[in-house]
């Protein structure tokens, strides 16, 4: 059959016309998303929409008038703050400003609070930036309201409070706040009095899984990120406050395990008298996944081992967990050099509740079969795939193990709060899990759940980093160049001279770990990031290594003075913290934004928030010192004159820091 050219125009035509009316309708869906997310309604939507749109925000805005009259007649105050830790100061403007939006625009429902910090001092340090959105609501009621006047409205009904010295309107209606020298004093002193502390919150019951190795396996680079990353997060809740399980779900279940039990067998026949003295894990690994490609009659026998294991046979059972323990205190090693803490709760810890969960889930009518397997699907859309439950031959997978895994974390741990810490490439695997874990009901809004997924190690070639001979690049090995570099760096700048051979290895570990834990915490999460111990090294810039020098350098300031811990405490008690100097200001206003840091990391736990923080501490305080004296010293070299306000600013800055310090894994040295 021919096709003639007038056929070919008529199709093309119709498939362009196709083509414009999905680009049109992908126009439209996204305006919608947009519009929904800024409470406004579009003007070139279908007039009727339109009308049904301003109808249906009319009417929110009576029934809100009507919920805040009842609200208002059954008004208390708000709960006293904790006056022996430092205040969210952000936090409290969005509940100040809150209030005088909802007394400012009565009509408004949900009015949006933005509180931001300030890009400049002079326009404030703090801006309410509330009036653009909530005019462009009025227009949609048909009111015009300049942005603007509705900022002054806004002002106009603020209530005095103690964190504001003064308020105004710039601009199109941005509203600045300044805040109260008097209240950043008091606040600032509380690291005296109290120590820093963390901001007030609920007490939640947080489960994080990291690390995460295989058993028989040496822990590599692909580790470190997971390891580190993962510590840090508990550290920071733990601060906060919560009640932490930290696990380390190692992969100690298998097909291997089969051929690793038969390889012991023949190796050492007496393992069940003697334990086995497997000096290189790794080697015998290797070892009997040669003789397993191999060997036939071997990877029979490896296949027999793997049932008598999984029917939990004592001799069978004896062998696996002297493979562990090998495993174990290699990792721990690892684990104790970084300062890590985990609790172990392998894949084989949740074996008999798989038995449970495909139970629950084939009597619920969840589970579908699909060429011989059972799968689950967690959203049956185009692009999703399944998880498969039961294989064909009747084994289970990582899909169905994580399944038990979450279930025994809501059910039996009680947890509110759910983190896995791997890799990007599992963020498919973790959507499809915690999709399936809501169908079923067990994961409800009243439990959060994250997947923390991280970028790869590159290496200074920017490919995935390898040995020269293209091996994966081993932990430990890592961790001792970090120790030759660290040491190298010490000794060029002659700490070795300087110092006692106790302190230059104290100086040496903390600045070898300090800076292959900081370049990755410093780099976002979610992109790769090159490995490179000359740029780690460098004592400039956002860099560990810059950091605890800044901070001995900041301890050794009272030092000079001759003031020691108890000298300071009772200075403290004695004088203020100086704040005359716009610089000794500037450097408090950071260290007062310590509480609204940790809380932004709390909301995408990502880390390198808190270290952006750290160094702006330490760059701030650099200008404060170039600034103004602490301690004045004659020719001779002898104190003379000793500030004692900023020796105490001084101090307030280093506590701030070692915190930071300790929730990020660093350990400062007093000298280096």
């Amino acid at each position: 059959m021919s096709v003639t050219t007038e056929t070919v125009n008529f199709y093309n035509k119709e498939a362009t016309n196709a083509e414009e009316q999905i680009a049109l309708l992908k126009q439209q869906i996204l305006q919608l998303q947009q519009n929904i997310k800024s409470k406004t309604v579009d003007a070139s939507l279908d007039p009727d929409l339109q009308t049904l749109f301003t109808e249906n925000t009319k009417l929110k805005h009576r029934l809100t008038i009507l919920q805040r009259a009842i609200s208002n007649l059954s008004h208390s105050s708000p709960a006293p703050r904790d006056s022996t830790r430092m205040q969210n100061i952000q936090e409290i403007l969005a509940e100040v400003f809150s209030q005088a939006i909802a007394s400012a625009c009565p009509d408004i429902t949900d009015p949006p609070v933005v509180i931001t910090l300030g890009n400049n001092p002079k326009f404030g340090d703090y801006q309410c930036n509330s009036a653009m959105q909530i005019a462009n609501i009025y227009k949609q009621l048909g009111k015009k309201i300049t942005p603007r006047d509705v900022a002054n409205k806004i002002l106009e009904n603020v209530a005095p409070h103690e964190v504001i010295e003064k308020l105004g309107v710039a601009g199109p209606g941005f509203i600045n706040v300044y805040v109260s020298k008097s209240f950043g004093l008091r606040n600032i002193s509380t690291v005296f009095s109290h120590g820093v502390r963390a901001p007030e919150g609920t007490k939640s019951r947080i489960v994080v899984d990291f690390s995460s190795p295989n058993i028989a396996k040496e822990m590599h680079v692909g580790h470190l990120r997971s390891t580190i990353i993962g510590e840090s997060i508990c550290r920071l809740l733990e601060f906060l406050g919560h009640d932490v399980l930290r696990i380390n779900h190692v992969g100690d279940w298998g097909t291997q395990f089969g051929m690793l039990i038969a390889h012991l067998q023949d190796k050492f026949p007496d393992y069940l008298e003697r334990s086995p003295p497997i000096s290189d894990l790794q080697s015998f690994y290797k070892e009997s996944k040669k003789r397993f490609d191999e060997d036939e009659d071997f990877k029979k026998r490896a296949y027999s081992c793997v049932v008598k294991l999984q029917s939990f046979d004592p001799d069978y059972t004896k062998a696996w967990q002297l493979i562990c323990d090998v495993s174990r205190k290699e990792f721990q090693v690892i684990y104790d050099r970084l300062d890590i803490k985990l609790i172990e709760r392998g894949e084989s810890f949740y074996q008999t509740r798989m038995l449970e969960v495909v139970k629950e889930l084939e009597e619920g009518g969840y589970l579908e079969e699909d060429e011989g397997r059972k799968v689950m699907w967690g959203d049956k859309t185009a692009s999703s795939i399944p998880f498969t439950v039961v294989k064909s031959d009747g084994g289970y997978t990582y899909d169905t193990s994580d399944l038990a895994t979450i279930k025994q974390r809501i059910q039996e741990e009680k947890a509110d709060w759910i983190i896995y810490v791997t890799d990007a490439g599992q963020a498919t695997h973790f959507q499809i899990l915690f999709q399936c874990a809501r169908r079923t009901g067990l994961l409800t809004d009243k439990i959060r759940v994250d997947h923390v997924p991280f970028g790869v190690v590159l290496g200074e070639d920017k490919k995935k980093f390898k040995t020269r001979s293209g091996d994966t690049v081993r932990l430990i090995d890592l961790l001792e160049e970090g120790l030759k570099r660290a040491l190298d760096k010490l000794k060029e700048k002659n700490r070795d001279e300087v110092l006692s051979p106790e302190e230059l290895q104290r100086a040496q570990e903390s600045v070898a770990y300090g800076c292959i834990k900081y370049s990755d915490l410093s780099h976002n999460r979610n992109h790769e990031y090159v490995f490179s111990f000359d740029k780690m090294l460098e004592d400039k810039g956002n860099t560990a290594v810059y950091l605890l020098y800044a901070y001995t350098r900041i301890k050794s300031i009272a030092r000079t003075a001759n003031f020691d811990e108890a000298k300071i405490e009772e200075l403290a008690n004695n004088h203020s913290i100086s704040l005359d100097h716009e610089k000794e200001w500037k450097l408090t206003k950071v260290l007062l934004r310590f509480p609204e840091e940790l809380i932004k990391v709390t909301k995408d736990l990502c880390l390198h928030h808190l270290c952006e923080y750290v160094y702006e501490i330490a760059t701030t305080f650099t200008e404060f010192y170039d600034s103004c004296y602490c301690v004045e010293k004659d020719s001779s070299g002898d104190v003379v004159k000793v500030n004692h306000g900023r020796i105490l600013l001084t101090e307030a800055t280093a506590r701030v820091m070692k915190k930071c310090f300790d929730i990020l894994g660093l350990k400062p040295v007093s000298r280096m």
